[in-house]
């Protein structure tokens, strides 16, 4: 019953009000219209080498808060633990309307899905040195919540410090771009 909910449910849509599909929406921003929650400061913390995608195991609880967008994943990671993969610190705050008989805890630890082979794989890369895995967002595919997990290495100090004047050097010329073209 809940994975025919999950069809019929209120995620966003590339489609207008009267039904017809809006052709004005890019690829990129119908992508982006069915993301629940970025991971933005994976993207700080880390370089990121590799990027997975994987199914996540939900309560029905969860499946209705990640509807509403209640989903925070910057204090997420990722282990390996027997051949599965789980992810920890990831938090999916329940609905006020919550049901009496279930007792929703918003930060317990969640499956992942993977094929075997991919497991074994990550398994052998983050054995290595400085390696780690991160979620890097939450999306909506096919009716199903999917989590995009990246194998990561951190950074240091001098790159953040990189990324910042890197991200401030961008401002500025969108700012001399906008006020020459007025």
């Amino acid at each position: 019953m809940a994975t025919k909910e999950a069809s019929h449910s209120k995620k966003p849509s590339a489609a207008t009000s009267s039904g017809k599909p809006d052709t004005k929406l890019s690829a990129k921003a119908a992508a982006a219209a069915v993301r629940i929650a970025d991971n933005k400061k994976a993207m700080f913390n880390y370089h990121i080498e590799e990027r997975f995608e994987a199914g996540m195991v939900l309560e029905g609880w969860e499946v209705k808060s990640v509807r509403e967008g209640k989903v925070q994943l910057t204090d997420g990671y990722v282990v390996i633990r027997g051949g599965e993969l789980f992810i920890i610190g990831c938090q999916i705050n329940p609905l006020g309307t919550a049901s009496t008989h279930v007792r929703p805890d918003s930060v317990r630890t969640k499956k992942l899905l993977m094929h075997k082979a991919e497991i074994t794989r990550l398994l052998g890369k983050v054995e290595q040195k400085g390696f780690t895995l991160v979620p890097l967002n939450m999306h909506w595919k096919a009716g199903k919540v999917k989590c995009e997990i990246g194998l990561a290495k951190g950074k240091g100090e001098h790159d953040k410090r990189d990324t910042i004047k890197d991200r401030e050097g961008k401002r500025e010329v969108e700012r001399a771009m906008k006020s020459r073209s007025r």
